[in-house]
């Protein structure tokens, strides 16, 4: 038998999918990947090779829900509690990246904004939305002043901050630069390690605009270590 299409998704997908995964858990293996992560979620304690491999081959007997019934396969999975079905979640984004619309900016905020952590929220800012805007320039702008003045989540910052990792040459610069300098005050570990790793990325592309920003630009030590780790002083 062929994969599903999309349009014959099954109405108890994310119960079909919850099922497989919740019987290959591994309590002990659960025990450690939620220490790991500080105790924040738990675990069903599946390694990322397994995750992944039950993930594909349940993708292609089931298909890869779109559209309206994407978002609420996403939903239901990031209120499962176990960290696994988030990035299932993540998965079945990542596959549908490229019919990406401006509506679906709602539910990209949503994902950023619960559940949050570093594991998923990069992701989604270098994946998911960076290819959203990239689609859509025009939501840059409003997207990245509401995040950066309006929402006050640092996790939405730091997705501004990230979104434009894969775009190498194509990096709105002057933005980036902005949007670093409008944080650089902020003391919190994941904003200074965002703005490094960006620093970093774009130095790939023009490693002298990098070097001359850091040198003109207050930074902390971890933002600048991060900068120049590849590039030097």
């Amino acid at each position: 038998m062929g994969s599903r299409t999309a349009s014959a998704v099954s109405p108890t997908y994310c119960k079909d999918i919850e099922a497989l995964l919740r019987s290959h858990a591994n309590q002990e293996a659960a025990e450690a990947m939620s220490a790991y992560m500080r105790g924040l979620f738990p675990f069903l304690g599946i390694r990322t090779p397994e995750r992944t491999s039950l993930t594909k081959q349940f993708m292609k007997a089931n298909g890869v829900p779109s559209g309206e019934a994407l978002e609420r396969v996403v939903r239901e999975l990031w209120a499962t509690p176990e960290r696994e079905f988030h990035y299932t979640a993540m998965i079945l984004m990542e596959k549908r990246k490229k019919e990406l619309r401006p509506e679906d900016a709602s539910l990209l905020e949503f994902m950023v904004t619960t559940n949050s952590w570093w594991d998923t929220v990069d992701l989604i800012a270098s994946h998911l939305v960076g290819t959203l805007f990239a689609k859509h320039p025009e939501m840059v702008a409003p997207y990245t002043k509401k995040w950066m003045d309006e929402a006050d989540n640092l996790w939405l910052r730091r997705t501004a901050i990230l979104f434009q990792l894969g775009y190498k040459s194509k990096t709105d610069v002057p933005l980036l630069f902005d949007l670093i300098r409008r944080t650089a005050h902020e003391e919190d570990f994941f904003i200074r390690k965002a703005i490094g790793w960006a620093l970093r990325e774009y130095g790939k592309s023009d490693a002298a605009a990098v070097k001359q920003f850091v040198a003109g630009t207050e930074l902390s030590r971890l933002s600048v270590s991060e900068a120049l780790k590849h590039i030097g002083s």
